[in-house]
């Protein structure tokens, strides 16, 4: 079974809780909004995920087939979840191929990143339950976006800065941030 890397072309939006560069109590995740074009490849890379899956279950007339990994937003926007732990940590990198590290570096909701990840098939370890999950191969931070203000897996770092390839947008060595609209609240 190939694995197939599947790379937004253009920026996307992270969407909810972030723990990108620093991990949460439950470890790291990143979530963000793909479009319908990226979900229609995603949904045929899973039919051959599940058929190698459904291959190796004990039971099959008794297995149990998870949902996708993920979820219709809106009209032809799709949000996907990524999780990972320290041992598997995808590399990320800001829009000259510059490896970030640092974990204070505010890559919250709102931020727009260039994701590539791949489609995996599991089966739990009760034998019958199956399905896949993506997993994130590596990051390019395109803009932050944080409440001061905005700033317009198996690879090396080296090879995810080659992956997206370069564009404007954040740069480690130039922070480029602009204030974030006010919101003036009305008193009663």
């Amino acid at each position: 079974m190939t694995r197939t890397i599947q790379k937004t072309e253009q920026p996307v939006v992270q969407e909810g809780f972030q723990a990108v560069m620093k991990p949460s109590k439950f470890g790291y995740s990143l979530s963000t909004i793909v479009s319908e074009s990226m979900v229609d490849a995603l949904e045929a890379d899973r039919v051959e995920s599940l058929k190698w899956a459904e291959s190796k279950l004990k039971n099959p007339k008794r297995s149990t087939l998870k949902p996708e990994p993920w979820e219709e937003v809106a009209e032809g926007q799709y949000k996907v979840k990524f999780s990972w732990n320290e041992d598997n940590r995808p590399p990320v990198v800001d829009t000259e191929g510059t490896h970030l590290t640092d974990e204070n570096l505010p890559v919250y909701s709102g931020s727009q990143v260039k994701v590539a990840f791949y489609q995996k098939p599991y089966i739990l370890k009760d034998g019958v339950t199956y399905g896949t999950s993506l997993k994130l191969v590596g990051v390019q931070l395109i803009s932050l976006n944080t409440a001061a203000g905005v700033d317009t897996g198996d690879m090396s770092t080296e090879d995810v800065a080659a992956l997206f390839g370069t564009t404007q947008g954040f740069k480690t060595s130039d922070p480029n941030v602009t204030p974030a609209a006010t919101v003036e609240e009305d008193d009663f």
